[in-house]
């Protein structure tokens, strides 16, 4: 029996984007009159804020900012468009249109993201509308990548593709179409859909969300061990494969975990999910919605900085939301059952799968592809997606599985991974291949740092090191954000690194290299000669002192390099 008493969002005044949600008469807002402006390439904060209900953020080129005001110039605004492909699966023809829009519209470049997403850069105002309608024609959308609502499921895309995977890729699929918002706001704006708000004997409704949808963005993953490569316990809520005798049996349920914080504030934190019991495959929908719910009903919606569900588990108590979900379902979960995770990286080159089939892994630094002078990562992509028959799958670690390729196909995309020189990393040190990192400046208004153009960089000089001591193929996580929003899940790496300012980052230790625990601050506000001298000592250190299967986030822990985070609670003790 549920204690309503317990059950009660915090008190004080609704956030502003609170108000901007509750006026939007469904996510429409101004966004169809301020797109038609030509006056500016900009729009309204307001309407930006609606926007990433729409997949979408306006940004400027920060390269540009202090020169464009030198000019007497708005910034170089443009927007982030982010594509939902749940599972991170794409054809050979929707990559093609993906490619053929960063052309005509973008910046030349896509990002894999770290939910499995494509997203791209550069797109002005008047050439949004037309982008959005080319991906829609491909089968692809950008509903709900953004914005306080669930956002794309993300699924384990295990290159061996087993049947398991298949089914669970499947759920995933279905999750994120069946959590989608129901308002029409999205097709009326950019595909020219009928109006419905006004209209006579139509009333819109938002069975799940409600009008004001959640406090804060929402995050759900799918992993299938032994691999934790979407990070399950960064998720607000995950769900963990169980397979006996090669069938899917149902999903271990975790919930309450996330990566942001803000700095110098320890009322935010990242957290971990816990797991709380165990449902059968059908469940996985009812149980989600009903988990929204609550976050829906309790969640913060005074201070968005505390707004994630992880803040309202923790306030609420573990125990009193599992009663809610339980309530609400007419059900009880089962007891949870055993699983193991043993690594969250991607496995590079050529796999034989199921069905006879072949998969190849590439790494794709930082997730950009792009064209280089001496490396046509995106021109060769595209010749393989002209004859590619099997699908494209974007991982957590934002790589890339050339996926089910066919016996008679592969000898030919062999020859073209050859012929541009694509690579599945392996001539690279183990920690680089192990790197994540956002995109930060110059397009990420919240970035105080860089992330995605520096870290090559470091793991340059920090190979040196690496090599020195005989660490070359010893996978270590190592991951950079420019802020504290946790993009690249900077908090669940062995190594970690948050953007404090220019050149300027906190360093993080202690994670565990499966996933499964959070880091703690090492080092505050420290330059590229400070991050370099702390990892000479400690990397060789590792080298001489670890114990057999030992990881680095292990050691650091066990030789007293740092205090062990057994809780986001006490992530900042």
């Amino acid at each position: 029996m549920v204690n309503k008493t317990l059950l009660k969002a915090p008190e004080g005044p609704p956030s502003d984007v609170e108000r901007i949600k509750e006026d939007s008469n469904y996510l429409r807002g101004t966004l169809k009159e301020t797109m038609l402006d030509r006056i500016s390439a900009g729009i309204s904060d307001d309407d930006n804020r609606l926007m990433k209900f729409h997949g979408s953020y306006l940004q400027d080129d920060r390269d540009l900012r202090n020169e464009r005001q030198k000019q007497k110039l708005e910034p170089a605004y443009q927007f982030m468009l982010r594509v939902r492909t749940p599972g991170g699966v794409a054809t050979p023809e929707q990559w093609l249109v993906m490619d053929d829009l960063a052309q005509k519209y973008g910046n030349c470049t896509l990002k894999l993201t770290t939910r499995q997403a494509f997203q791209m850069h550069g797109i002005l105002k008047w050439n949004m509308k037309k982008t959005i309608q080319e991906i829609h024609a491909s089968l692809l959308d950008t509903i709900a990548a953004c914005g306080d609502v669930n956002r794309n499921v993300m699924c384990n895309p295990n290159p061996d593709q087993s049947e398991v995977h298949e089914e669970v890729f499947k759920w995933s699929k279905l999750l994120s179409d069946d959590l989608l918002p129901r308002t029409r706001a999205y097709h009326e704006l950019w595909l020219d859909e009928e109006m419905v708000a006004g209209t006579p004997d139509v009333e819109e409704v938002e069975p799940m969300y409600g009008p004001l949808y959640l406090p804060r963005k929402f995050k759900i993953g799918i992993a299938v061990p032994p691999s934790n490569d979407v990070d399950i316990f960064s998720q607000d809520l995950g769900y963990i494969a169980v397979v006996e005798d090669g069938k899917l049996l149902g999903f271990n349920v975790v919930i309450g975990g996330g990566m942001g914080m803000s700095h110098g504030d320890k009322e935010t934190y990242p957290q971990v999910a816990k797991v709380i019991g165990f449902c059968k495959p059908e469940q996985i929908y009812d149980v989600a919605e009903k988990i929204i719910m609550i976050q829906r009903d309790y969640g913060n919606r005074s201070e968005r900085k505390n707004a994630r569900f992880k803040y309202t588990v923790d306030r609420l108590g573990l125990d009193t939301v599992v009663a809610e979900i339980e309530a609400r379902l007419g059900w009880s979960l089962e007891e949870a059952k055993p699983y193991h995770f043993d690594h969250n990286g991607d496995r590079y080159g050529w796999v034989k799968g199921a069905k006879g089939k072949w998969h190849f892994t590439l790494f794709v630094e930082g997730g950009r592809i792009t064209d280089l002078e001496d490396y046509k990562l995106m021109t060769g992509l595209r010749e393989i997606a002209k004859i590619h028959t099997g699908d494209f799958r974007l991982t957590a670690n934002q790589n890339l599985v050339i996926a089910n390729v066919t016996s008679q196909k592969k000898k030919k995309i062999t020859e073209l991974i050859e012929q541009f020189g694509l690579t599945d990393g392996k001539q690279y040190s183990a920690i680089r291949r192990s790197s994540l990192a956002c995109v930060a400046l110059p397009t990420c208004g919240l970035a105080m740092a860089e992330a995605e153009r520096y870290l090559p960089g470091l793991i340059d000089k920090i190979d040196e090191i690496v090599d020195e001591s005989g660490l070359h193929d010893k996978e270590i996580t190592i991951r950079m954000t420019g802020c504290p929003n946790g993009c690249a899940r900077h908090a669940l790496a062995e190594i970690g690194f948050i953007g404090k300012a220019p050149g300027k980052y906190n360093m993080y230790l202690g994670a565990a290299f499966d996933g499964s625990r959070l880091s703690k601050m090492y080092r505050e506000n420290i330059g590229e000669e400070e991050i370099l001298n702390e990892l000479r000592v400690l990397l060789p250190r590792y080298a001489k002192e670890r114990e057999e299967g030992e990881h680095f986030g292990d050691f650091v822990i066990r030789a007293g390099v740092i205090k062990e985070t057994t809780d986001g609670t006490n992530f900042h003790d």
